[in-house]
């Protein structure tokens, strides 16, 4: 017998990745299946359009998709905000079907406070400048991961421990350091000029709650940080924002387990039929 959901006003969930190898796809939707959302805000990079392979597709990376396309046939409100890495996707902004949408920006009143709601790459540099670039590193991003999962096989092995490298690198490396702080700000001090209270970001994979004060007011910045290392949302309720942490949730310890087929990978063809059939039946 399945544990019962949580209540939830809005959750809101970036950076998952679907299609890279650092995705993770079943602890994912472990947490989509624990709780009970009204709405549902998917900021950006959920699928990595950037690096999508025919020859990688887990099928617990296709199950992720029918949950959310099966929350939406049920009336629950999925906002899909582009990003960067699902950039493709901002030609059909203005999109709808059913309680589906999608777009690049959206403005929320939550009891009576505004929430200025975004992916974030509009704020990098690199990506206005070098696009190129932006993707080789998230090439090497993804490839950091790979081997990331290796050295944490072995770390596990002889003391029980696990280490993030893109992590360590992020907090030793000063310009990474210098990165998020410039981000963080200039987010915030946006909001603060429009008068927002709430700043809700993705992309830098960084999950933060944090007020920021300067001269000119102070605002709430957010941030809902990733399905690759950090395994966090973002979930609003009780009149109050919540970061949700998967590895520090109680309930996660001893998950159901999805079925064995959920690692298989689809080939492409499979892939194909699975989308075709799944958004047919859905938007029928």
């Amino acid at each position: 017998m399945g544990l019962k959901k949580r209540p939830v006003e809005v959750v809101v969930i970036s950076d998952v990745h679907l299609g890279t190898y650092g995705c993770h796809a079943k602890e994912l939707l472990r947490y989509l299946k624990s709780i009970k959302p009204k709405k549902i805000i998917l900021n950006g990079d959920i699928i990595d359009i950037w690096q999508f392979s025919k020859s990688y597709w887990p099928k617990a990376h296709m199950q992720v998709v029918k949950y959310l396309t099966g929350l939406i046939a049920k009336g629950v409100k999925v906002q899909y905000i582009t990003g960067n890495h699902d950039e493709m996707l901002r030609k059909f902004v203005g999109f709808k079907m059913g309680s589906f949408t999608i777009q690049n920006k959206l403005l929320l009143e939550l009891d009576g406070r505004q929430a200025w709601i975004f992916h974030g790459d509009v704020f990098d540099v690199t990506m206005q400048h070098s696009r190129w670039l932006a993707k080789l590193g998230a090439a090497g991003y993804d490839l950091l991961i790979l081997i990331n999962r290796f050295v944490n096989f072995f770390s596990v092995k002889l003391n029980g421990n696990k280490i993030s490298l893109s992590r360590s690198i992020k907090n030793r490396v000063k310009s990474a350091v210098a990165f998020i702080n410039n981000f963080e700000e200039t987010a915030a001090n946006i909001a603060i000029d429009n008068g927002y209270d709430y700043v809700v970001c993705g992309h830098i994979h960084q999950p933060e709650i944090k007020a920021i004060t300067t001269e000119a007011g102070s605002v709430t910045y957010l941030n809902s940080g990733d399905w690759i290392e950090n395994l966090t949302a973002l979930e609003y309720y009780g009149g109050q924002w919540h970061l949700y942490r998967y590895h520090d949730d109680a309930t996660m310890a001893h998950p159901e387990e999805l079925p064995d087929t959920a690692s298989e990978v689809l080939n492409y063809p499979e892939l194909m039929q699975n989308l075709m059939q799944e958004f047919k039946l859905k938007g029928a």
